[in-house]
């Protein structure tokens, strides 16, 4: 299982890749193994600003629909349009073609709660 360590992680499993005061937002890769063959992914929310934890989407596999939380406040700037159409690439590169916001970070700052990729790995079992 793979948890790049350029990366931080929640405890909800989404992934965020900080780059200044923006961010590419996604699930982990532990997550999409977890939800199984994800069949649509809807999230509504570019334009918006919200909290961190707040659900900015869903992800829909075949047996369970999941939300999708903001592991940091920030306004949502675009979303991945590419998962209309191939919401596989969630399973297939959760870290790259699978990405699912890019938002304006509303403090930069906040990303201290969250998890290095060693510390996920421990919290999900997932040995190296």
């Amino acid at each position: 299982m793979n948890f790049p360590d350029h990366l931080l992680y929640t405890k909800d499993h989404e992934w965020i890749k900080v780059e200044g005061n923006e961010a590419t937002i996604g699930i982990t890769d532990f997550a999409q193994s977890e939800l199984g063959d994800i069949v649509y992914v809807d999230i509504e929310t570019e334009g918006e600003s919200l909290d961190a934890e707040a659900v900015f989407g869903t992800v829909e596999a075949v047996k369970t629909v999941s939300d999708l939380f903001m592991p940091v406040a920030g306004k949502v700037l675009a979303v991945n349009k590419n998962l209309v159409t191939n919401p596989a690439a969630v399973n297939k590169d959760p870290y790259g073609e699978g990405w699912m916001i890019r938002i304006q970070l509303a403090n930069v700052a906040d990303t201290a709660n969250l998890v290095s990729a060693s510390d996920y790995r421990k919290m999900t079992g997932v040995s190296a």
